[in-house]
């Protein structure tokens, strides 16, 4: 089965995953999370052909970035325009966080889940909490990821993955856009990686889409993250895509 567009996959994207602030210019998106996650805080292109006047547009986004206190950051993808490209290797902004989007059709069959598994509305502090202690977040990023979660209107879900002893230690979030469910926030706690357990979760979200009338999945990964790669290459997992952050150089040690 042909696998989604890349303008299919990013649309899923960017609805999976709000920003608190949008702005828009054309095709070109500007997003604002208050710091909390690069997808969320970055300058996205979604049309190849919205090339236009690239240096005067990137500039003005690059003040807003910088009147909101985030980094400048450009999302380059196979959508961004061959002229805002030769713009950034211009101004020499550096690239970085290069990652690979792996994307799958439903299985037709459910994973086997071999430990207890609990799914929640993303907004129960059961399940927000949980993966924000996983994940070893502040008060203040907990606040920004709640505020995210509320402003979803996919069809979402929570997923915690239990040790026998009853502590959840693996959690993944579910988002199903367009027919396709868009995998985020996949994390184990650090004492029990290696086990299992995030395979586990990851099985539990791909089993529950099929429901919310998902087709297709995706993720994000970074692409030295061989961990995780083996682990969505054995769940059937496969490259779409792949696309890589910049930003001023004068930032990058920030």
């Amino acid at each position: 089965m042909r696998l989604p567009s890349v303008s299919q996959i990013e649309g899923a994207t960017l609805s999976a995953w709000p920003a608190l602030r949008i702005v828009h210019d054309g095709l070109w998106l500007w997003r604002y999370g208050r710091g909390y996650t690069k997808r969320a805080n970055s300058i996205h292109c979604l049309d190849p052909s919205d090339g236009a006047d690239a240096e005067l547009r990137l500039n003005r986004l690059v003040a807003l970035s910088e009147q909101f206190g985030i980094v400048p950051t450009f999302r380059v993808t196979p959508l961004t325009a061959p002229q805002i490209v030769f713009v950034l290797d211009g101004l020499q902004w550096d690239e970085f966080d290069q990652s690979l989007v792996l994307a799958r059709p439903i299985p037709d069959e459910d994973f086997p889940l071999e430990a207890q598994v609990k799914y929640f509305d993303p907004a129960d502090p059961d399940w927000y909490r949980a993966q924000a202690q996983m994940a070893g977040y502040d008060q203040e990023t907990v606040k920004t990821l709640r505020e995210i979660l509320d402003l979803i209107a996919c069809p979402a879900q929570g997923v915690l993955v239990y040790h026998k002893a009853g502590v959840p230690v693996a959690a993944a979030l579910s988002v199903v856009a367009g027919g396709i469910a868009v995998f985020l926030n996949v994390v184990t706690y650090p004492n029990a990686r290696g086990m299992g357990y995030g395979r586990i979760a990851m099985s539990a979200a791909i089993n529950s889409v099929r429901a919310a009338g998902a087709q297709y999945c995706t993720l994000q990964v970074l692409a030295g993250n061989d961990p995780a790669l083996a682990l969505y290459t054995s769940l059937g997992f496969g490259e779409a895509y792949r696309y890589a952050y910049r930003r001023p150089g004068d930032w990058s040690s920030q």
